[in-house]
Formats: C-alpha cells, sequence, structure tokens
C-alpha cells in the first residue's frame, strides 16, 4: 500500500457531520472512512494490530475523529472507550481521546475539573442518596437545575424551586446531579456555544430562548457572536481543563454579566452553530486531524 493511511471517522451512520467531514478531509487531499464503534474490538494474536477495526485490518489509521460512541450496556460502552484507549496507545491520534471523552460524558467530573483549574462555574453537587439531595434544595438560595448525569441537547432537565420535591432514585439512574440555576437582571433566557478546535475558539453563537432551557434541539434560536475576548478564552481553558481537542463548550452570564462555564460536551455538533455564523467546524477539524493548518 502507497500514500498516508485513510483517517478513521467513528460514526455508527453518515450524517450531515460526517459527510461534512469526509468533504473536508477530501479538501486536504485525505480520504476517510466511516467506521462504526459498535463493529470494533479486540484481535489480539489474530490482527497485525490486535483489534478489530473493519476496513482497517492490515494498517492503522492515520487518525481517528470520535462522532459519536453508541449507547449501550456498560460492557459495551467500557469495551468501545477500550479500542479507543488501544488506539492512543498504538499511536494514533484519536479526537477526543477516550480520557477526554470520559471525562466530559460525566458532568460531576466535568464540574470538579473546571473547579479544579480555577475556572467560575455554578455550585454543583453529585450524590447518590435522595435525602441529602432534597435537603440541598431545601436549602438552596434559589431555584436548582436537576440534569441526567449523562445526557444532552437539553433532554431531562428538571428545574426545581426551593422545597420541591425531588424525584426519587430510580427516575434519575441513582444518581441527583445538581446545579445552581444561573439568574438574568434581564432579558430572554440565553446562554454562549463556543467550539473549541485545537486549543482555538473557532466560532460561537448566543442561544436565545422564551424557555429557561436553551439549547436548539429544544427551540432556541442561535445568533452569531465573536469568538474572541473573555468568551474565547474561558471556552479555551475549559476545553483544556478536561483535555479536550475538539469541544463545545457552554457558557451563560450571571446576573452581574460574569461568564459560567456550565458544561463541556467531548462530542458537540456543529449544524446548529453552522446555521447560526455560517462556520462550518468540518474543516478545522480536519485540518487538526491531518497536522494542517487551520483555515482562518
Amino acid at each position: 500500500m502507497t500514500g498516508p493511511a485513510p483517517v478513521a471517522l467513528f460514526a455508527e451512520k453518515p450524517d450531515w457531520h460526517t459527510s461534512r467531514l469526509l468533504a473536508a478531509l477530501e479538501e486536504v487531499g485525505r480520504e476517510g472512512r466511516i467506521l462504526p464503534l459498535s463493529r470494533c474490538g479486540f484481535a489480539i494474536g489474530e490482527s497485525t494490530h490486535g483489534l478489530i477495526l473493519p476496513g482497517f485490518e492490515d494498517r492503522l489509521p492515520a487518525a481517528a475523529f470520535v462522532r459519536t460512541v453508541p449507547d449501550g450496556s456498560t460492557e459495551e460502552i467500557t469495551l468501545r472507550l477500550g479500542v479507543l484507549h488501544a488506539l492512543g496507545a498504538l499511536g494514533v491520534k484519536v479526537v477526543n481521546s477516550a480520557r477526554a471523552i470520559e471525562r466530559c460524558v460525566d458532568k460531576a467530573m466535568t464540574s470538579f475539573l473546571i473547579a479544579r483549574a480555577g475556572l467560575p462555574t455554578p455550585r454543583t453537587f453529585a450524590l447518590q442518596d435522595r435525602a441529602p439531595a432534597q435537603a440541598l434544595i431545601d436549602a438552596a438560595p434559589g431555584d436548582t437545575v436537576l440534569k441526567p448525569l449523562f445526557g444532552s441537547q437539553g433532554r431531562g432537565l428538571q428545574r426545581l424551586s426551593p422545597h420541591a420535591a425531588v424525584p426519587e432514585a430510580d427516575t434519575v439512574e441513582g444518581v441527583f446531579y445538581l446545579q445552581d440555576f444561573v439568574t438574568r437582571t434581564t432579558g430572554p433566557h440565553a446562554d454562549y456555544r463556543v467550539f473549541v478546535v485545537g486549543g482555538r475558539a473557532q466560532a460561537a453563537m448566543r442561544r436565545v430562548n422564551d424557555d429557561w432551557i436553551t439549547n436548539i434541539h429544544q427551540g432556541a434560536e442561535g445568533e452569531p457572536v465573536p469568538a474572541t475576548g473573555a468568551l474565547a478564552e474561558l471556552a479555551e481553558a475549559a476545553a483544556g481543563a478536561v483535555g479536550a481537542e475538539v469541544a463545545g463548550v457552554d457558557l451563560i452570564e450571571d446576573g452581574n454579566g460574569r461568564l459560567l462555564v456550565l458544561e463541556v460536551n467531548s462530542m458537540p455538533a456543529w449544524n446548529g452553530l453552522c446555521g447560526a455564523t455560517g462556520r462550518d467546524m468540518a474543516e478545522p477539524i480536519a485540518a487538526l486531524l491531518c497536522g494542517a493548518p487551520a483555515p482562518a
């Protein structure tokens, strides 16, 4: 075989994002191949590299981009992350690394690492017993947001006022992840999504909604804002705190105008961001994967 190996795009099926990535890779003279993580595994003593990677039997991918890690049992997810860990151990550039994905999928660990890095973030608790969770709600200075520990796109969020009844543990998979609701003094509900690639903020939008949940998938509208200044600096620092080379960082302003980090997503979609800003994040991602200069 001659020429560089293809780049693996870990996704269960083609979608808008993978089509954009394939096109962006072609623009820099590289081939991309979609590879479902659910079809991967280990073949120690059989394959040349010890892994089951359909389409990469004889050589490793030049790099790999993780678009999705499919849901599954604890065993299935452990195996899929194990494949990503193994690729990293074999010297393949994996974006994002299994370690970064593990940190970001677990919202409690994300919050811990953000705070440990000295970055501003709302007061947060993660615990497994309902009684102390109820006590925290009752004593909170304002409303509290109850979030799924594993979740995205604004699904499953609950806003609880002081003394509101906390749901039973089995309805939240046994974990109460509680975060102070950040209030604004005026204007509609809004926050920011900043897309970071290779340590640099590439694009940003302000998400506005009549409802307090400001995810695009929950009906919010995206408005372009400059990915510069304090917004960019905080997003870049948050991505660095969790070790994510590609990240969708959610920031919000409190009533005093101070920016806080809400979450860091290690497998962010960018179709909504592209619609709001006109920037396709496939281009800087492809450059990162291939070691090419990022587009201006």
